[in-house]
């Protein structure tokens, strides 16, 4: 039997957000930069803490709701790297840390484009890598993850359904066509294990298998 729209709706909502995510949220949403919907937020949290992150990678820092999902799940050591070519959006995520009680220690912002910043970070040293930036480059997150990642880490990627798109083979959009191929690249790729969630606009999810 099909989940009915009422289930996926009660799945998404299951982990509510508190207030700080919530007005992060609306923060986002007012300057153009909508985050993971709390399905998908609570996903990331959830990973994060099953694998004891101590060393997170997030292409697109928004306005701060999935950083912070992902640093409540992540060991209390841990760092967060979060990359953004937009400045005002990193300053409302700092915002959004500083209101959760995050330290500075535990955050590095990197304002740039994501594939000039990312080559420039260490071989094998990341646990997770979380991706929501420009969906044509995907593919290119993607080879770029499974180098950082340590075997046994975790790439994840938002709107793997995009919009209900993906699964429309009539849909031939370029931000569509791309999603669409990076799930053909991360099933195809036998250093990964894939997952699909179909929470928020859809989590695609892949362990590291090997180097």
């Amino acid at each position: 039997m099909a989940t009915t729209p009422a289930s996926l709706a009660y799945a998404e909502e299951f982990v509510p957000e508190d207030e700080i995510l919530q007005s992060a949220r609306r923060r986002g949403i007012e300057v153009g930069a909508p985050p993971i919907l709390p399905g998908g937020g609570a996903a990331l949290c959830f990973l994060a803490t099953a694998i004891n992150a101590r060393s997170v990678v997030e292409v697109g820092t928004g306005c701060g709701v999935s950083g912070l999902w992902l640093l409540r799940g992540m060991r209390p050591d841990g760092t967060l790297t979060s990359v953004d070519s937009e400045p005002e959006h990193q300053r409302l995520a700092r915002k959004t840390f500083a209101e959760a009680g995050f330290s500075g220690s535990r955050i590095r912002l990197i304002g740039g484009r994501a594939l000039d910043v990312l080559p420039r970070l260490a071989d094998g040293g990341y646990d997770l890598v979380f991706c929501d930036a420009a969906k044509q480059e995907y593919g290119d997150y993607l080879a770029e993850s499974v180098r950082l990642l340590r075997p046994g880490g975790i790439v994840a990627f938002d709107n793997a359904l995009w919009h209900d798109r993906v699964a429309d083979p009539t849909q031939r959009d370029p931000d569509t066509v791309a999603v669409r191929e990076l799930g053909k690249l991360v099933r195809s790729d036998d250093r990964l294990r894939p997952l699909m969630l179909p929470l928020g606009d859809g989590l695609l999810a892949a362990v590291k298998l090997s180097q």
